[in-house]
C-alpha cells in the first residue's frame, strides 16, 4: 500500500523502464476499497467514510478569515522560503517551549513544511541510501516504510503495539545487525493502532540512540488529540533528543487544516540543516499566505484544539460503546483519530480486506483493512472518527445489519 489517498492509476506494470525504486513498491492493497467507494459516490449512494484521517470539520473562522486577508497582498503571492518565513518558525519554537518545555533554536532546529508528511519523505531521502537501515513500528503507516524504501534503504518492522517490548526488540537488532539500524522511526500516538507512550519511552529510546549511533525521527501528528487526560510526550522534551533525532507535527488534525498542508520538522540542527538542503533544490515552500494564517492559528487558536477534542472523544465513544454493543471487543483509544478494532469472529476468516468490501458493499460504511498497514495488521480494521456522531450511530447499525445474517449462520 503507497498511501490513503484514492489514486486514479491502475497497478498494472509500467510500459516504460521506469527507475528500480518504482519497482519495490507493492500493489496498492486499498484499491478495490477506493474503486467500490467511487463506483458507489458516482451512483448517488451515501457512503459513510471512515477511511482516512480526513478530518470533516473546518478550521476557526479566525484562521480563514486572515487567509483571505492576507490573500489581498500582492508579496504573499511571489516564491516563498522552502524553510519557512521566520515569524512562523518562531512561533513553532515558542509552542514547543511552552507546551513541552523543549528549546529550540528557530534559526536552524525548526524548518516548515508542505505537510508532515513531505518532511517525512524528504528527511528520509537526505539520510538514506543503498545498505542504510530503518527501523519502523509495525503496523506500519506507510508512509514510514515507503519514504526509506524510496531513499533505497532497507525497512525492519518491529510490532509497537507493546512499547517496552519495541524498545528490547530494538536493542536487539542493533546487537546483532551489521551494519547497525542508520534510523530508528517512532509514532505516538500511533497509526493506526494509537498505541501510546509515557515519558518514559523517549529517555530509554534516546539511551539506545547513543549506544547504537543511530538517528530518530519522531512523528508526532497526533500530538494534540487526546483523551481522559492523557497528554502526549514530545520525544523533544527529553534530556538527549537533541542531540540524536528531529520530530515532525503538523496543523492538519490540531487546527482542522489538512488541505493547508502546513507541517514542521524540529530537532537536531544537521538533521534539518539536511531537510533544507534537500528542500532548496525541490520547492519553493508553502504558500506565504497560508503561513500568515497558520502564525495567527498557534498563537489565537489553542482553545479550538480544546474544543475539538472534546468532540473527537464524544465520537470516539460513540463508535466504540456501539461496536461494543454488537460484541466487538473494543479498547478506547486513549489518542489520536482512530479506532483500531480487532474484528470478531466468524467475521475475522474472512481476512481484513474481505469483511472491509462487505462492509462497504453491504453496508457503505468505508474503512480501512488493517492488512493495508502490514501482516501484523491483519485482523483488525483501522476506522477514523471523522463524521459526526449521528453519522457514526448510523454506520453501527449498518455495521450491524451486514453481520446478523453472518451471526445467525454461526
Amino acid at each position: 500500500m503507497r498511501n490513503e489517498s484514492e489514486v486514479p492509476f491502475a497497478d498494472n506494470p509500467f510500459l516504460i523502464p521506469v527507475a528500480d525504486r518504482m519497482k519495490r513498491l507493492p500493489p496498492y492493497l486499498f484499491g478495490k476499497i477506493n474503486k467500490l467507494k467511487y463506483q458507489k459516490r458516482v451512483a448517488g449512494i451515501d457512503v459513510i467514510d471512515l477511511g482516512m484521517g480526513n478530518p470533516t470539520d473546518p478550521p476557526s473562522q479566525l484562521i480563514q478569515d486572515k487567509l483571505a486577508e492576507a490573500l489581498k497582498d500582492p508579496k504573499n503571492h511571489r516564491y516563498s522560503v522552502a524553510n519557512g518565513i521566520g515569524n512562523l518558525r518562531r512561533e513553532v519554537a515558542k509552542r514547543y517551549e511552552t507546551r513541552y518545555g523543549a528549546k529550540l533554536n528557530h534559526e536552524d532546529e525548526v524548518i516548515a513544511c508542505i505537510g508532515s508528511k513531505e518532511g517525512f519523505s524528504h528527511m528520509c531521502l537526505s539520510l538514506m541510501g543503498p545498505g542504510d537501515t530503518a527501523i519502523v513500528p509495525s503496523p506500519t503507516f506507510p508512509i514510514h516504510m515507503y519514504s526509506v524504501v524510496l531513499a533505497s534503504g532497507n525497512v525492519i518492522a518491529l510490532d509497537v503495539r507493546d512499547p517496552n517490548e519495541f524498545l528490547r526488540n530494538v536493542a536487539y537488532t542493533c546487537e546483532h545487525l551489521y551494519p547497525k539500524p542508520k534510523v530508528v522511526i517512532v509514532n505516538f500516538p500511533h497509526n493506526p493502532s494509537s498505541t501510546v507512550v509515557g515519558p518514559d519511552f523517549y529517555v530509554e529510546l534516546v539511551k539506545l540512540a547513543k549506544m547504537y549511533g543511530f538517528l530518530v525521527i519522531s512523528d508526532f501528528a497526533y500530538a494534540d488529540i487526546c483523551y481522559d487526560g492523557y497528554k502526549a510526550p514530545s520525544f523533544l522534551a527529553t534530556p538527549g533528543a537533541l542531540d540524536v533525532g528531529v520530530e515532525l507535527t503538523t496543523m492538519s488534525k490540531s487546527y482542522s487544516m489538512a488541505g493547508w498542508r502546513v507541517g514542521f520538522c524540529c530537532g537536531n540542527r544537521e538533521m534539518v540543516r539536511a531537510l533544507a538542503t534537500i528542500k532548496g533544490y525541490y520547492d519553493y515552500g508553502i504558500f506565504q499566505a497560508i503561513q500568515i494564517a497558520a502564525i495567527v492559528a498557534m498563537r489565537h487558536c489553542d482553545d479550538a484544539i480544546d474544543e475539538l477534542c472534546v468532540e473527537y472523544q464524544t465520537r470516539r465513544d460513540t463508535l466504540c460503546d456501539g461496536l461494543t454493543r454488537l460484541g466487538w471487543e473494543i479498547e478506547k483509544p486513549k489518542a489520536g483519530m482512530f479506532v483500531w478494532a480487532k474484528i470478531p469472529e466468524p467475521w475475522a476468516k474472512m481476512g481484513s480486506i474481505d469483511f472491509s468490501m462487505k462492509l462497504l458493499d453491504e453496508g457503505g460504511v468505508a474503512v480501512s483493512p488493517g492488512r493495508g498497514f502490514g501482516e501484523d495488521g491483519e485482523g483488525y480494521l483501522r476506522l477514523a472518527i471523522v463524521e459526526n456522531s449521528q453519522r457514526l450511530r448510523q454506520a453501527v447499525r449498518e455495521i450491524g445489519h451486514c453481520t446478523r445474517v453472518e451471526t445467525a449462520k454461526a
